[in-house]
Parts: C-alpha cells; structure tokens; sequence
C-alpha cells in the first residue's frame, strides 16, 4: 500500500510538471497579450486626460492637492486617469510576465493607433509633420522590437549598480526637461520637453516595478519592503503633475507620443542595461537595432509642431 501510494504521488508530480511545461511557454504570449490591451487603453486615458487638463485651472507644482483636486474634478480628466488605472494594471501584469524589453516594444505599437483615435474618434488635428514622426517612433521600436533575442521567461534579475546608476541617470534626465525654459531651452516646446519628462519618469517607475515584480515572485508580500517601492511612488506623483502640465501646454499626439515613446525607450533599455536582456549577436542585427533608436530620435525633433510667427492683429 506504501509503494502504491509513493508510485500516485509520483505519478501526480509527473502530471503537475508536464502541466507547467506546457503553460511556461505561454506565459511571455500572455504578457505580450496584456501589452496591446495596456497599449490601446493608454492612448484612450491619454486623450480623455488631454481633454479634461484643457479645461481644468493651470498645473501649479507648487499647489499640488489644490492642482490635483481640480484636476479629478475635472469629469474627463477623472475618467482618463480611471482607464490609465487600468492600463497600468495590465503594464504591471505584462512586466510580471514577459521580459521589461518585449513588453515595451509591444507598448510602442500603441503609438500607431494614437494619432487615428485622435482624429477620427477625438476630433483632433495631426498634421503631416506629426504623421512621419509617429511613422518614425513605431518603425524604430517595431524595428527594435523585431531584432531583439528572445527571451524566456519573465527575466526578473537584476544588477543593484547598475540599477541604482540608471536609475539615477533617469532623473537627472527628467530634471532638466522639466527645469528646461530656466537652462535656456525654447519655452513654447516646454509643453512637449514635460512630456518627455513625464515619460522618461514613468519608465524609472517600469524599471523599479520590474524590479518588485522579481522580489515579490521571490519573497512573497515581504518584496515591497524596498527602497524600489519608494521610488515608484515617488516618480509617478511627479510624473503624474509633469504629465498633466505638459497637456495644457502643448498638443496632444506631440505629448503624448513622446510621453509614450520616453517611457518604452527607458523601458528597454532598463532591459537591457539593468535586467541583462540581450542585444542582437548579429551584427546585421545590432546594426538594425542602432539605426532604430536613431528613427526615434529622429521622430522626437519631428514631433513638436514648428514655431510660426504670429500675424499682426491676430490677438484682435
């Protein structure tokens, strides 16, 4: 009876492992699933964001409950922040899933839907400028996307140094497009250098996310006891207000595809400086992969609108 029950339990342990080999390589499809979903409702969040900020009081960072109360206030921008929370959900889950890299090239494709739900289902105008460089942003990261080696699993562990140092080079990045008009930079691109900002914190936010996303999976509810955990909060709620400043100031698909594209761009590259995702062993490949992030570039000098003289009398 002994060695019958002993053979049921091994029998089961077989059974239970062949399940988990089975559901292993759908776990990284699952996540690029979650991706595109997070992908379509961000743009959604975005415009009805745009929108709302556009009709609320000016963003005053030095007033942030006032700012943030008439913001919510706000039924439009209210209801965008209700789809972005639930975008982020699906970006947490996709992290938690796929390797950070994979999932922020599925995230870029959103960038091709942005400027038809601006136009056809929001009413707002893109010009040609703006079309190439939304052409640009989803070629290079589709590029980029397309080159990168794959990778299985959820791919978790990370280096401390090199996290702390990219970290680190992310906010002082932030810092200055936020400071831009005071260091000399144009003040009517400020709308579009906060978005950039607002993006580039959020993808300081993605990479600690991933970070947690490992430590939980590890230690269980005992890996938010971090420091990461703190500098997700920290830069989101400045994200958050850099965000909705850059709406009111610039216009829309500019902000918010260079919002966008900032926070993929940090998100893969965290990948792969922090998280050890590796870059094409082709050298075809990794010649791709260059000419892509320089598309990128390419498209966020596109993106602002050029600056037209104002005609005599038209403040009249």
């Amino acid at each position: 009876m002994v060695s019958t029950a002993a053979e049921y339990q091994r029998e089961a342990a077989h059974r239970l492992a062949g399940f988990r080999s089975r559901f292993t390589p759908m776990t990284p499809l699952i996540g690029i699933l979650l991706a595109l979903a997070c992908a379509l409702a961000t743009n959604i969040g975005f415009l009805y964001k745009y929108r709302g900020a556009c009709s609320a009081p000016a963003v005053d960072m030095r007033r942030p409950l006032v700012t943030a109360r008439a913001l919510f206030s706000t039924p439009l921008f209210a209801l965008g922040m209700l789809v972005a929370a639930g975008a982020w959900l699906f970006h947490v889950a996709a992290m938690s899933l796929a390797p950070l890299s994979v999932v922020q090239v599925v995230l870029a494709g959103g960038v091709v839907l942005l400027a038809v739900m601006a136009e056809r289902v929001f009413g707002l105008e893109v010009g040609r400028r703006q079309w190439v460089g939304l052409a640009l942003m989803a070629g290079g990261l589709m590029l980029l996307g397309i080159t990168l080696p794959a990778v299985h699993g959820a791919h978790s562990r990370y280096s401390v140094p090199g996290m702390i140092a990219f970290e680190t080079g992310l906010i002082a990045a932030g810092t200055l497009l936020i400071m831009g008009p005071r260091i000399g930079a144009p003040q009517e691109h400020h709308g579009f250098m906060l978005g950039a900002a607002a993006g580039i914190l959020f993808g300081v936010s993605d990479v600690a996310i991933k970070a947690i996303s490992g430590l939980i999976g590890a230690e269980g509810i005992t890996g938010l006891l971090t420091p990461w955990t703190l500098m997700t909060v920290a830069a989101s709620i400045v994200a958050f207000y850099a965000s909705a400043k850059a709406l009111q100031d610039g216009e829309a698909v500019p902000v918010i595809a260079v919002t966008g594209t900032a926070a993929n761009v940090s998100g893969i590259v965290g990948g792969i400086i922090v998280f050890g995702d590796p870059l094409s062993a082709n050298p075809v490949g990794l010649v791709i992969q260059c000419l892509a992030f320089v598309a990128v570039l390419a498209a966020a000098w596109l993106m602002p609108a050029p600056v037209r003289a104002t005609p005599i009398g038209a403040n009249a």
